[in-house]
């Protein structure tokens, strides 16, 4: 037997406190008394077409669905320390939506959060726009597809990740990463990679000053690379990079194959480099 809440307005501190099996529909968390904690610790609750304007709406919550709602920027860390939800059509506008939690699906929605996904683990997101400052910092097993994300500082020190059919607009994403596969996406940033473990990039277009440097276990295959300079400086590398390179700078082991490369920066190495740079012979070439 379910509860049903419809059409109703709540803005007291743990309004819906504990909420067990209960549809929340057409409702609004708002006003004067601007209570935290709307719905901490409820367990198996669906909440359609609801607006919130409340801080720490979904804390300890097992089992849910959001769909059709609205979370404004007053919603400050709106889901933290939860488990097995779905978030479709909505929108997140809250900084820190999501912390601490553990499969979690995001789809058809639009978020804005600095600080989004940290220390979580099966966050998946489907045909998703974010913009986020730090996304899903310390995480793991995460899933990207169809996202546009605007950001900074994002995926440091994530462990399993994977990219598909995404634009990445960053900074210096990837750092200290583990096990990370991007596919068919553009990737645009600066300082991409440092210090990761295990990334591989497949039909990808990358572009922006200085990356892959410092990397283990760095694979890139068909992929293009436009605007990079002293890439890949004291990785361990093995790269089809389609086209033309700016630089090369001191690859520490592997092989880094291209049709062109600007120039090969090899002066004052502080380690023993022995990596390869090889050109494409051209089609038809004798």
């Amino acid at each position: 037997m379910r509860t049903q809440i419809i059409g109703q307005t709540f803005d007291a501190e743990r309004a819906l406190y504990h909420s067990q099996h209960t549809d929340i529909v057409n409702c609004t968390f708002a006003g004067p008394a601007d209570g935290e904690s709307v719905l901490k610790e409820s367990r198996d609750i669906t909440v359609d077409r609801c607006s919130f304007s409340l801080r720490y709406p979904l804390w300890h919550v097992a089992g849910f669905t959001l769909t059709g709602s609205k979370m404004d920027e007053l919603t400050r860390a709106a889901i933290w320390y939860s488990r097995d939800g779905r978030i479709r059509d909505s929108r997140l506008h809250g900084i820190k939506a999501v912390r601490e939690c553990e499969n979690i699906a995001v789809e058809d929605s639009d978020v804005i959060s600095p600080e989004f996904g940290w220390k979580s683990a099966g966050i998946s997101l489907k045909n998703v726009d974010i913009t986020s400052e730090y996304l899903f910092l310390d995480s793991r097993d995460i899933r990207l597809e169809d996202v546009r994300m605007r950001g900074k500082y994002s995926f440091q020190y994530v462990d399993g990740l994977e990219i598909s059919d995404s634009v990445l607009d960053t900074k210096d994403a990837f750092w200290h990463s583990r096990n990370v596969t991007v596919r068919d996406s553009v990737v645009k940033g600066e300082y991409l990679g440092w210090f990761s473990d295990g990334l591989t990039l497949i039909n990808c277009r990358v572009s922006g000053t200085q990356p892959l440097c410092y990397c283990k276990r760095l694979r890139l295959v068909n992929c293009t690379m436009e605007g990079c300079d002293l890439s890949f400086e004291y990785s361990d590398v093995e790269a089809d990079v389609r086209g033309h390179i700016d630089s090369v700078k001191n690859p520490r082991s592997g092989r880094i194959v291209a049709d062109s490369v600007g120039q090969l920066v090899t002066d004052d190495p502080v380690m023993e480099c022995t990596g390869q740079v090889i050109l494409r012979k051209p089609e038809g070439a004798a």
